[in-house]
């Protein structure tokens, strides 16, 4: 199996990198061998390379950003993914993308189901829509998996936010009325790689042929962590462990729950985040852990890699 890997240094790439090559070649591509916003490059990237599978990885994250930047915010989460699905189709190839909670408005206090109307609330799921459209619009063998949170020990997210703020020693205030399930970016990569692992021992034993059967799994499936928390409780439980396991003194700071009205942000967020999973075990038989045990286990490691450093 040949294996092509779209962006190269977003959490979830990064892990991808690292669970894949049991699977087959590993190739990563992005910036600067890649223009996102320029159809070409991405049409000639799948060409030359010709992978079996195609795992995009490749976003606009800056949610706040992007509210000021649509045009490009829409080019690369909402066009370049129909792109790469149409080249994916035309060699019979696997399309794999992720998406977000963001798709939907955040109402109510049930768990979305993956049929469930969307109405994204700012840019950024706007263009994440535009997205998971596009590559549902193209067809073939596809798999759009929809989650949310994402934090792990590298890039820019919340748990490493947190932590650089605590050492500050100021004290924390923390959305509180907004409810989703942190993901381990690991998680989102180790599934994704089993799923892949199940769909390959379906198929033939020729490299392409293995995944034939992939089409009828095609579709949108909830990926998320079990469990719900508030921005706030996931900043509260991060302080916790890092305490436990001593990563550093600051985390003693009050933590100050707020609304989201006194945040302030540009762009809008949903207060209800809960996403639903079920469909995704049905169909592959896993599920991610709970989001409590999956941070406790980040938390460890950053706590060995700062006691070898």
């Amino acid at each position: 199996m040949k294996i092509l890997i779209v962006g190269k240094n977003g959490q979830i790439s990064w892990e991808l990198q690292r669970c894949m090559p049991s699977l087959g070649t590993v190739l990563c591509a992005g910036r600067p061998e890649i223009d996102f916003i320029n159809p070409d490059s991405l049409r000639q990237m799948v060409r030359v390379v010709r992978p079996d599978v195609l795992i995009n990885a490749a976003a606009y994250t800056a949610v706040d950003q992007a509210e000021s930047e649509p045009e490009l915010t829409m080019k690369i989460n909402g066009e370049a993914p129909g792109i790469l699905a149409e080249e994916m189709k035309r060699i019979g190839g696997l399309m794999i993308h992720y998406s977000t909670d963001f798709v939907y408005d955040g109402s109510g206090t049930e768990p979305w189901v993956e049929e469930s109307p969307t109405a994204p609330l700012n840019v950024y799921g706007a263009a994440k829509l535009a997205g998971d459209e596009a590559v549902r619009a193209v067809g073939g063998s596809y798999l759009i998996f929809r989650t949310s949170w994402v934090y792990g020990t590298r890039g820019r997210n919340f748990l490493r936010t947190v932590l650089r703020l605590a050492q500050t020693g100021e004290p924390l205030r923390i959305v509180d009325d907004q409810i989703g399930s942190p993901t381990w970016s690991r998680d989102i990569a180790s599934a994704t790689s089993f799923i892949l692992a199940r769909l390959m021992s379906h198929g033939e034993s020729a490299s392409r042929h293995r995944l034939s059967g992939a089409a009828e799994y095609s579709g949108i499936y909830h990926m998320t962590s079990a469990g719900y928390v508030s921005w706030c409780g996931f900043a509260g439980l991060i302080l916790e462990e890092a305490r436990r396991l001593g990563v550093h003194r600051g985390c003693t700071v009050q933590l100050t729950p707020i609304g989201t009205r006194e945040y302030r942000a540009p762009a809008l967020r949903p207060s209800n985040s809960r996403l639903n999973n079920a469909r995704l075990h049905t169909a592959f038989g896993i599920s991610l852990p709970d989001w409590r045990a999956s941070l406790r286990m980040v938390i460890e490691e950053i706590a060995v890699w700062r006691s070898l450093s």
